[in-house]
């Protein structure tokens, strides 16, 4: 016993093993950042507010319908294509000089399109628009996962979380707002302060690095031109093809293999060359493969919801661009009191468990839509877009954070450009979805309801009496007039009705697909259970 003390009383001496410590963060790295999320934030923004305002904007630069979505196609078109470009391209120009001449340029081309006098003019402005925009999306989601410790890294995500679901939902709300008091030219105009100061931080932050311009000649040049051919003919397919009637259309055909043929030579290319522009590898990492899948249908929800409810709002309930964004305030306005407490759920509960939470509110936002009538309003509205605003805030931040754990510094940018890339994607994919889904079920619908609508049902017969009676009423001497007028308005009771169970239809669309998302994300495993080289 005597000559064991001594030992126990030495180890008992022995320092404790400490815990781990996150390395501090400084100052000038969180303004770095921060003024990323910023642009991020600008960048998305900027579709959604355009959205909100784009039936002024036609009016205004004499673009018709069918001409004026173009507006939004050449940002988009443009903007899916560079973000996975920016990888490379910061390694390139640096990330400093890359990511300032492209916020600079961005809030140059905002003013821009607020003075172009043509659709030509703006289509071209808002394509190169796009372009810088695009930049800012992937480059502060690549700062977040390249210059914090992953301990810090929740904040940064969070932060970046305001970008990806915060500003799609308040877009419209700002967009209507500026709109209605203010004038068109303002949804452009409303980047330049913010702007500033985003130009301003980055500036102070970012240190200076030499360029490498002798990459240039080493570039994956055919899995650019490849990437770029491809992404711009399947976004194009996208957002045109519900209009020109999908394969019906010529036009679509032929972008249509293109988009096929480029994109499968894409594939070919970059798991073949010794430097790919991206490394697609990347994907049968179990999380970040998962991942990817639930990130490109919270993408189809995230932007097929934004987008479905202005058109029901607008089509069904008569309101203007400033009474949609008060409703669709309230898928806003929760999340930025919610988000920054999700770093906080993720160290006190596992991140796929708030992931999980995340789907199966933001699925039930959307399946509580799915018995709408026509009094289904502002009001009857209110709680499924709180439930959806409390659903995306819990989902985005946990989502990246896990997806992205154990990707290595040299394959950040890959990683960012397909994260950002497939929720976009998804997007483009889901709106162009809905689009096709509510016309076809309004069809059927109406089909449907005018076989309950006959002229032998002594409902109708009565009815058509009562609206007759009603035009003569109100000054229509003719009897066959008011009796034309009363049909007709029958076929608008029933196209209306047909409408309201269309849209209840693309609800129940949205919710289903949030449940593969769901299910998607219960592959994924606890970030560090992975393997040293994260392959599995």
């Amino acid at each position: 016993m005597s000559t064991l003390q001594p030992t126990l009383n030495a180890a008992a001496d022995l320092p404790t093993p400490a815990a781990p410590v996150t390395p501090t963060v400084s100052a000038r790295t969180w303004i770095a950042v921060i003024g990323a999320t910023l642009g991020a934030f600008m960048a998305v923004l900027n579709i959604q507010i355009i959205n909100a305002s784009l039936a002024d904007i036609q009016g205004a630069i004499g673009a018709g319908i069918d001409d004026g979505g173009w507006i939004s196609t050449s940002y988009l078109i443009a903007e899916i294509v560079v973000i996975p470009l920016s990888g490379w391209l910061a390694q390139v120009f640096s990330i400093r000089i890359y990511l300032l001449t492209n916020a600079i340029l961005f809030l140059a081309l905002s003013a821009a399109c607020a003075l172009a006098q043509d659709l030509s003019q703006m289509i071209v402005l808002r394509a190169v628009q796009g372009f810088t925009g695009g930049v800012l999306i992937p480059m502060a989601f690549t700062l977040i996962i390249t210059l914090l410790p992953r301990g810090k890294q929740p904040v940064g995500l969070a932060l970046f979380a305001l970008s990806a679901t915060f500003a799609p939902a308040i877009g419209p709300t700002i967009g209507g707002y500026l709109t209605e008091n203010f004038g068109w030219q303002y949804i452009f105009y409303v980047n330049l302060v913010p702007g500033a100061i985003m130009v301003g931080m980055l500036w102070y932050a970012l240190d200076a690095k030499p360029m490498k311009l002798s990459l240039l000649r080493e570039g994956d040049w055919a899995g650019i031109i490849t990437m770029a051919i491809g992404l711009s003919a399947l976004q194009t397919v996208l957002e045109e093809g519900n209009k020109d009637d999908w394969f019906g259309s010529p036009f679509i055909v032929k972008l249509s293999v293109i988009a096929v043929v480029a994109l499968t030579a894409f594939l070919i290319i970059e798991l073949t060359v010794k430097k790919p522009l991206l490394n697609l590898r990347l994907l049968v990492r179990r999380n970040f493969g998962f991942g990817m899948l639930a990130n490109f249908l919270l993408g189809v929800a995230l932007y097929g919801s934004v987008f479905i409810l202005p058109q029901y709002l607008a089509r069904i309930q008569g309101y203007n661009a400033e009474q949609i964004g008060l409703v669709l305030a309230w898928t806003g306005l929760p999340q930025l009191m919610l988000i920054p407490l999700v770093p906080r759920l993720m160290q006190k509960f596992d991140a796929r468990i708030i992931i999980g939470v995340g789907f199966v509110l933001f699925a039930a936002s959307n399946f509580m839509n799915i018995y709408m009538t026509s009094n289904y309003a502002a009001d009857q509205l209110l709680w499924p877009n709180v439930v959806r605003a409390i659903g995306q805030a819990l989902v985005m931040a946990p989502l990246s954070a896990v997806a992205t754990s154990g990707i290595e510094p040299e394959n950040a940018g890959s990683a960012s450009g397909l994260f950002n890339m497939m929720r976009n994607l998804g997007g483009a994919v889901g709106i162009a979805l809905l689009q096709t889904v509510l016309t076809k079920r309004e069809q059927y619908h109406s089909n449907v309801l005018m076989q309950s609508v006959s002229v032998f049902e002594q409902a109708t017969r009565t009815r058509l009496e009562q609206l007759t009676q009603y035009f003569i009423n109100h000054g229509i001497l003719d009897h066959a007039d008011a009796s034309h007028r009363a049909y007709v308005a029958i076929g608008r009771i029933v196209q209306k009705q047909a409408y309201i169970l269309a849209f209840s239809d693309t609800f129940y669309l949205l919710g289903a697909a949030l449940i593969v998302a769901l299910i998607a994300a219960l592959f994924l495993k606890k970030p560090g259970q992975t393997s040293a080289g994260g392959a599995h």
